[in-house]
């Protein structure tokens, strides 16, 4: 395991960039996942280190920057996946680095292949199953922010959201009115579906719950962006 000390888990997960992480621990189909989440480069992206507690095997969720940072919290851990959520350049600077030094096949929607510049090993298509060790893993296509934009859902209960969803809003679509109408379509189909207590893990910044956010949908549509 990571010789860093992850501190407790705070009420709005905030990370500071270069800071120390934090980690929780929840149980998902009986296993327990420690979630860690980090903060990485000048655009404070999110990183998020999942294990199966028992088996040490981990999923990470972008490798935004400073492969460095992120191999040290990955320690003895085995990265059998690393999910690529979109093909920004903020959430891919690290990825061959650490791929390379931890073996993980890629995951990532193969709309975003160009952008990433590789093939996914997985197709992170609507419907499909990574795993956390034995925890499951389902992957929501949630178009908008970019066209091959994927979201992930640790058990029923904790929605890796990307730039799709923020405390306050949707990610950015750029002026583009077809891709607000796009992202919208997606929170109100894929997201917003899910319990009001889903804790979201955005990829930048503080974290929410659908329940916190779902009374502003509406005037999200309305504002238009």
């Amino acid at each position: 395991m990571s010789t860093a000390s992850p501190l407790p888990y705070p009420l709005d997960g905030t990370v500071e960039p270069g800071g120390p992480a934090i980690a929780r621990t929840v149980t998902v189909a009986g296993v327990a996942v420690e979630i860690r989440k980090l903060s990485v480069g000048e655009l404070d992206n999110n990183v998020y280190l999942l294990t199966d507690v028992d088996r040490g095997s981990a999923l990470l969720i972008d490798a935004a920057a400073d492969a460095d940072r992120i191999l040290a919290e990955v320690g003895e851990r085995t990265v059998e996946t690393i999910l690529t959520t979109h093909g920004h350049w903020d959430h891919i600077r690290a990825l061959d680095e650490v791929a390379e030094a931890t073996g993980a096949a890629l995951a990532h929607h193969p709309i975003e292949s160009e952008a990433i510049g590789h093939d996914p090993d997985v197709p992170a298509l609507h419907g499909t199953r990574l795993h956390v060790g034995a925890a499951p893993v389902d992957l929501r296509h949630t178009p908008g922010h970019t066209a091959g934009s994927v979201s992930a859902l640790l058990g029923p209960h904790h929605l890796f959201s990307g730039d799709t969803l923020f405390p306050g809003g949707p990610g950015a679509t750029f002026g583009d009115a077809e891709a607000f109408a796009t992202i919208m379509r997606s929170l109100r189909e894929q997201l917003f579906t899910l319990d009001d207590d889903t804790w979201v893990y955005p990829g930048h910044g503080d974290d929410t719950t659908i329940g916190g956010e779902r009374p502003d949908l509406d005037a999200w549509e309305r504002r238009g962006w």
